[in-house]
This record gives C-alpha cells, sequence and structure tokens, in this order.
C-alpha cells in the first residue's frame, strides 16, 4: 500500500508528543512526513524542519501557510496530525477539513465544548477521516477486553472502575518555567479541565472503548491542591453509565509513587477483568466462581481484535510506541478505503473518533461544573 503524505501541526524542537506520533506514523511504513508548521514561532518553525530533513519550501511558519501551500501542490499532504497544546487543536484542524485534508488529532479534542461542537460538525459535512489519538485504546489486551465485553464472556456490565494516577505535579513545576507543566495548569491553553482534562478524557474514553456504555452523569469532587494552581490536580468522581451501571474515577497529579498508573476494572453478572497502563500486555480475567486466570498478548487463543493490535510473538513486550502506532496504522487504511470507495477493515474501524472527542469534553465540562457546585449530579449532555 502507498505510503500517505503526512504534515504536521506543532511537535517541533523540545516538544515531546511530536516525536512520539513522528515514531508512530512511521512503525508501519504507511505515512511520509512532507512538511510541517512545527512552532509558534516561525524561526523554531524552520530549524525544527531542518532537523527533521523537510524541504525548506515545507517547513512553515504556521498551519495556514502550510494548508495554502500544499494544496497548490501536486505532491500536497494528504493529511495533517496536531500535536500543540489544547487550545491550538480547534484552529487547524477546521482549516485541514475544510481543506479537505484528513486529520489525527492529540487528545482532548479542543479547548471548549463549543469548539469541539464545531469540530464534529465540520467533520460530518467534509465526511474527512478524523482520528483523535487517545493511544491506549490501541493496547492489543485493551482491544482484548473490549472483545470480551462485547461477547457477553462477562455478563452485562454493572460495575467499573477507572483511574489514572501521576505524581509529577506534586510540586509547583510551573513555577520553574517546566514547558509541559506550563501550559497543563494554565486554563487558557489545557481548558477547565486540569487533571480532568489531561488524565480524566483518558480514563472516560478507556472505559466508554471497553464497555460499549455512555457516561451519562457524573458527581465530581475536584480540587487543587498545590497553591495557587487554576486548574483542579486532583478529582474523585462517581459515574452513571448506560444501561444502568455504576463506576467510579480518580484522576491525580500528585498521587507520590505513581507515573502513568492507568487501571481499569470491569465488573459484570459473571466475572470481572483488570488492565493496567504500566503492565499492558497483561489482562486478568475472574469468571465468577473460578479461579482468576492472566490472559497475555501473544498468547493463547485471544480476540482478532488482540491479534490485530499486536505484531511480535509472545515474551517481548509492545508497549506505549507501538500503541499509538497501531491508531496510525488504522487511521491508513480508513483514509485508503475511503479515497478508494470501499469498506475499511472491519478491525481498523474502533479507533477514537471526533464523537468520542466531543463526548469527552462534555465530561470534562460536566465535573468541573458538579465540583464547583458542591458536588451534585451533572448530565452531559445537558449545557451547563
Amino acid at each position: 500500500m502507498r505510503r500517505l503524505r503526512l504534515a504536521m501541526v506543532g511537535g517541533g524542537r523540545g516538544a515531546f508528543i511530536g516525536g512520539v506520533h513522528r515514531m508512530a506514523a512511521r512503525l508501519d511504513d504507511r505515512f511520509t512526513l512532507v512538511a510541517g508548521a512545527l512552532s509558534a514561532d516561525p524561526e523554531k518553525a524552520r530549524a525544527s524542519g531542518a532537523d527533521l530533513g523537510l524541504h525548506p519550501e515545507r517547513a512553515y511558519a504556521d498551519y495556514a501557510a502550510m494548508i495554502a501551500g500544499e494544496r497548490a501542490r501536486a505532491d500536497g499532504a494528504e493529511v495533517v496530525s496536531i500535536v500543540t497544546p489544547n487550545h491550538a487543536h480547534h484552529a487547524p484542524a477546521k482549516a485541514s477539513l475544510e481543506a479537505g485534508l484528513h486529520v489525527i488529532c492529540d487528545k482532548p479534542l479542543a479547548l471548549t465544548v463549543e469548539e469541539a461542537e464545531d469540530l464534529a460538525d465540520v467533520a460530518r459535512r467534509t465526511g474527512r477521516v478524523f482520528v483523535l489519538t487517545h493511544n491506549y485504546s490501541g493496547y492489543p489486551m485493551v482491544r482484548q477486553a473490549r472483545a470480551m465485553v462485547a461477547a457477553g464472556e462477562i455478563g452485562p456490565v454493572r460495575v467499573v472502575q477507572v483511574e489514572y494516577p501521576q505524581d509529577w505535579l506534586s510540586a509547583p513545576l510551573e513555577a520553574t518555567g517546566q514547558k509541559q507543566a506550563e501550559w497543563r495548569v494554565d486554563p487558557s491553553r489545557a481548558g477547565m479541565g486540569g487533571s480532568l482534562g489531561d488524565l480524566g478524557t483518558h480514563a472516560h474514553q478507556i472505559l466508554e472503548y471497553v464497555t460499549g456504555l455512555r457516561v451519562e452523569a457524573v458527581l465530581a469532587d475536584a480540587q487543587s491542591f498545590v497553591t495557587g494552581r487554576r486548574v483542579d490536580d486532583n478529582a474523585h468522581l462517581l459515574l452513571r453509565l448506560s444501561g444502568g451501571a455504576r463506576g467510579m474515577m480518580w484522576t491525580s497529579q500528585v498521587a507520590p509513587g505513581n507515573d502513568n498508573a492507568l487501571r481499569l476494572r470491569v465488573y459484570g453478572e459473571r466475572g470481572g477483568l483488570e488492565w493496567a497502563q504500566e503492565h499492558p500486555n497483561q489482562l486478568r480475567h475472574a469468571p465468577l466462581g473460578e479461579a482468576p486466570r492472566m490472559l497475555a498478548r501473544g498468547v493463547g487463543a485471544l480476540s482478532p481484535a488482540a491479534a490485530h493490535a499486536t505484531r511480535i510473538p509472545s515474551g517481548h513486550p509492545e508497549g506505549y510506541l507501538e500503541a499509538f502506532a497501531i491508531l496510525y496504522r488504522d487511521a491508513a487504511e480508513r483514509i485508503l478505503a475511503l479515497e478508494e470507495g470501499r469498506e475499511p477493515d472491519p478491525l481498523c474501524t474502533t479507533t477514537p473518533t471526533v464523537a468520542d472527542g466531543l463526548r469527552g469534553m462534555r465530561f470534562v465540562r460536566a465535573a468541573v461544573i458538579s465540583s464547583r457546585a458542591g458536588g451534585v449530579w451533572k448530565a452531559l449532555d445537558v449545557p451547563t
């Protein structure tokens, strides 16, 4: 299959997530980076383009110039990857879609619910592929859990617990000028939610992805433990889910001893499942009345969905970069299928979309408003 021509917004010198996206795009040899507007600083953008071997004419000063320049070329970019802070997602994503380009965007979808709703409308109107990189949905054993729930192997879901604690913002790191901390605690760049936006959107997405249920209402207690911080750095939530299931969520950036400790537990009428991001190649399955068993990536008769997301034999761990790359590989298949007028491989159609991103933004809004009101139930689909 031919490589798709990829352009990138953001991700220049000093940007962690840009490098992750570029590695993910290359891993399955489905994309070639041909252009970029890699920084809001024009000089840094040009220097970053040179670092990556881009032709000087295609290392643009801003996303608008990049879109215009690439549209004018017969060999112009077909897909735009957006790897900027949250406040700079909406404008380049909308402009790319309206220019006929497909979009792969880092999470969360936008700065506000209104921006997210606008992107969802534009994506529907243009018919372009829009993939949101909630990368944890690319792990083989997450897809195995999703397949098991869908097949009824644990029965109807009753209870879900999801947590995502970190410790890196336990002290006021933003006061030191650390780039990643600075924008994540600035509501003008991060949005309403701190830990809720950065970590809660991941937790919300993986809960819905695995269970197939939807979070309908939340009751939240969020706080900022670090003095002067303007967004939450810790939150506890109760969740009401579709079908009558109930859930709990904890997000924190001030929990010493935790790096990226995303963990999901799903309990059904006939069994339970447990998956942890820091041990991603295992899935604990506990059938009711039987001894729990540990399912492992690449071992035994796992689902086609898990096999699709598995590259190498058992005993060789796969992780963060490979999960990211699965989303890029699935995006490539969806884009090529659309352009070729055929149905995509069904195993490639579960990548997070703009609709998932919109639900995530509504979740953050409802949680923040719930907490500010003293901890009251708030429905996600009702403006608050």
